[in-house]
């Protein structure tokens, strides 16, 4: 329910309510054309921001080029290095015996 309110989402949504009512009285135009066009990029990039975002919050392998990428390649890095710690310390332990 928290991704439906996002501004990306929440702004796409107001823009289309402004483009239906701005769009009832004038007549159909290419510069009316274009600002569907224009909406409908910005719908589709909200669209794949709340999916990234939950991808992320999940786990699941984002892509390259989104803006999360570079944090969850931060995640795994980190990660990678615990269970490299964890693991020496085992081994440690282990010969210890």
């Amino acid at each position: 329910m928290r991704y439906l309110f996002g501004t990306g989402l929440f702004g796409a949504i107001t823009t289309a309510v402004s483009l239906l009512r701005g769009s009832r009285a004038t007549p159909f135009t290419w510069r009316a054309v274009l600002a569907w066009v224009s909406w409908a990029i910005t719908f589709a990039l909200a669209i794949g921001a709340v999916i990234d975002t939950r991808r992320f919050d999940r786990g699941d392998a984002v892509a390259l080029d989104s803006p999360l990428a570079p944090a969850q390649a931060k995640r795994a890095h980190r990660d990678d290095k615990a269970a490299a710690k964890a693991a020496q310390r085992k081994k440690k332990e282990k010969s210890a015996r």
